[in-house]
């Protein structure tokens, strides 16, 4: 009976390693978050700065409002009591171009303080938000310029 012990284990872990395998590779190259999957975040996105793992720069605090760091045009399409904070938490950016933008543009606020190659200087930053707030279309285009440098960015 103790020799079938450790047997049975190996059986189990073996058919336990082979499942989680089969599983993995039936998700047809989709990435999800569980067990054997980890979210990459790179040290410039929203995700990285809403998690608060680095001090936010000086210049931008967490309780910062959005209408006072980008300027009256942002607080036409935003609540006034907005932080920056809650911008970069944001899970409605999804269907939403104006929201992405938000989300994109506060964390590329925040990399061009706090990372010396990053290719936006904060006033391109928030100019550049403001530019996109014309139309759906700008803020969409703007969001997806922004996320790209917020993903290459290190």
């Amino acid at each position: 009976m103790e020799m079938s012990s450790p047997v049975s284990r190996l059986v189990f872990l073996f058919f336990l390693v082979c499942f989680a395998t089969a599983e993995a590779t039936t998700m047809g190259g989709k990435k999800r978050p569980g067990f054997l999957y980890t979210r990459t975040r790179g040290r410039c996105t929203p995700q990285f700065w809403s998690s608060r793992r680095e001090a936010w720069p000086r210049m931008v605090p967490q309780t910062s409002s959005v209408s006072k760091v980008f300027g009256s045009r942002a607080l036409e399409r935003f609540r006034s009591d907005l932080t920056l904070l809650e911008a970069t938490e944001r899970n409605d950016d999804v269907n939403n171009a104006f929201s992405h933008l938000l989300k994109q543009s506060s964390a590329a606020l925040l990399n061009s303080y706090a990372r010396k190659d990053f290719p936006y200087s904060a006033w391109e930053v928030k100019t550049l938000l403001i530019q996109g707030l014309v139309s759906e279309e700008a803020a969409a285009l703007q969001a997806q310029r922004f996320s790209l440098a917020n993903g290459a960015c290190t």
